[in-house]
């Protein structure tokens, strides 16, 4: 016994495991397969991911077209339009990933989600004053809720922990390139459908995005994958096997029996550990000072352009934004450390801040650093968001993924973790929406000093919480030692 654990493949694993995959050499060739396999199909998360922000932030592009005016909204009941929506979101994320958990069909659960959530967009289309924005906004957000923390779900369930940061990267910087694709769509609605059929161009804006998410649907049922232990149709036997294999030597557990004994429990083991309300409070201030987001075109129109040109000047920053936040998320994944790479951009994205609150100029050639239209005379919004978009999102995506290594041990607490941090988080979505009124600009100092205070508090939490978990990794190795257990797992940092 003992000599057959200590031998190890060139991976570090014993190399008893490998022997039913053939050795260690064609197990890593089928793994190589099975990578392929899933990063194929995880894809067009991406795409529903772009969808979801897309009919998220129509209503902020719409404002400029008209809606609040054809609304006859007035005071802040535009920013409650806007916060209603992740009101939705906090009720129902929770009880979403318990039923995901509880179901084991992804596939199903959320294409179906989505037909809904893209009528809710087409009905916001229709409504005629303040209490119908107000009503289909809530329930888009309350059907919304379920993709973000099934989707990380459904990832954890599949990847390691080392391959994990690369995939929610690619996914979250779905986050990103909507909102140049959406404003580059916006752009073109809102500039060729005015009066069609007797409807104002928003309204077409709504429509239009609306039925395009339901059309993603058809593809997304015969595509998705659901869990390891119930995915047999684009997978043979022994890469099921492997799949399986994989996760249990990643995070130490037989997720098909933690599965059978844990519907509920998972719920009570998370919400008993403070280190979910910790990162879920670090979330929540991070997400206030990512709420420019929202207002990201009405802050652009304070250039003075024309509502096409205004969504055209939104897109490049967001472009560039994408390329930094895989770039980052790629080195944390390729370095094994997380904790300097949410840091670090949060850091700079408090620069930008700073900045932004310092002047109302800046040189043109600064801006050609970041956006390709350095023959226009920017102003600071543009120029400092370029950079601090990048910069913040960056480590907003990093932030997530070290949410679900630190949870991967149990899957069931793993998924009321990431829907309880981000239900929680939403607090700060809600907030953020009434941090950008009218009143504050054009200068939006305080907006600033919010946003600086906000990302500087969630770094002194990740900073203490690296502290604790490099303290738990000291009395685990202590422990293995002592007992003369083999390595098992580690926090990662």
């Amino acid at each position: 016994m003992g000599r057959v654990s200590k031998e190890l493949d060139v991976e570090g694993r014993p190399a008893s495991l490998d022997a039913e995959f053939g050795g260690s050499e064609t197990r890593l060739e089928l793994e190589r397969k099975l990578l392929r396999k899933l990063d194929i199909r995880m894809s067009i998360l991406i795409l529903i991911y772009i969808l979801t922000i897309v009919d998220r932030n129509n209503v902020s592009v719409a404002r400029i077209k008209g809606f609040e005016a054809d609304l006859h909204l007035e005071g802040q009941q535009f920013n409650t339009v806007l916060g209603i929506f992740y009101v939705g979101k906090i009720l129902m994320q929770i009880p979403s990933n318990l039923f995901l958990n509880y179901i084991g069909r992804p596939s199903i659960y959320l294409p179906t989600c989505m037909v809904l959530w893209g009528a809710l967009s087409c009905l916001t289309g229709t409504t005629q004053s303040f209490m119908g924005a107000l009503l289909t906004r809530f329930f888009l957000g309350f059907v919304e809720a379920i993709f973000i923390p099934g989707a990380l779900f459904l990832l954890s369930k599949w990847y390691k922990r080392s391959e994990l940061g690369l995939r929610t990267a690619l996914l979250s910087c779905g986050l990103v390139i909507s909102n140049s694709f959406g404003s580059l769509m916006a752009s073109g609605i809102l500039s060729g459908m005015q009066g069609k059929l007797g409807h104002a161009a928003w309204r077409w804006l709504f429509y239009i995005e609306g039925a395009l998410t339901m059309l993603v649907v058809v593809i997304a049922i015969f595509v998705l994958p659901d869990f390891p232990e119930n995915s047999h149709d684009f997978l043979s036997p022994e890469e099921i096997q492997l799949a399986k294999l994989r996760m249990q030597e990643d995070v130490g557990v037989n997720e098909e029996i933690e599965r059978k004994d844990s519907r509920f429990p998972g719920l009570y083991e998370a919400l008993g550990d403070w280190h979910v309300y910790w990162l879920a409070l670090a979330l929540t201030s991070l997400m206030i000072s990512l709420s420019f987001n929202a207002f990201f075109p009405t802050l652009t129109k304070t250039l003075g352009y024309s509502p096409t040109i205004t969504l055209l000047l939104c897109a490049p920053p967001w472009g560039f934004a994408a390329i930094v936040a895989f770039a980052v998320s790629w080195h944390s994944d390729k370095t094994g450390e997380r904790t300097f790479h949410i840091v670090i951009p949060l850091f700079i994205g408090i620069i930008g801040f700073v900045i932004a609150i310092s002047t109302m100029r800046l040189a043109a050639r600064y801006v050609a650093l970041y956006v390709p239209y350095s023959t226009i005379p920017f102003g600071r919004h543009s120029i400092v968001f370029s950079f601090l978009m990048a910069q913040s999102y960056a480590g907003f995506i990093c932030f997530v993924t070290w949410s679900s290594n630190t949870f991967a041990r149990s899957p069931s607490k793993c998924a009321v973790a990431l829907a309880f941090t981000n239900a929680f988080s939403q607090l700060g979505n809600t907030a953020g929406s009434y941090m950008w009124q009218k009143s504050w600009g054009p200068t939006y100092i305080r907006s600033y000093a919010i946003c600086i205070s906000t990302n500087g508090l969630c770094i002194v939490m990740c900073l203490i919480f690296r502290q604790v978990l490099a303290k738990q990794n000291k009395h685990l190795e202590e422990r293995e030692s002592s007992e003369a257990m083999p390595r098992g797992y580690r926090y990662l940092l």
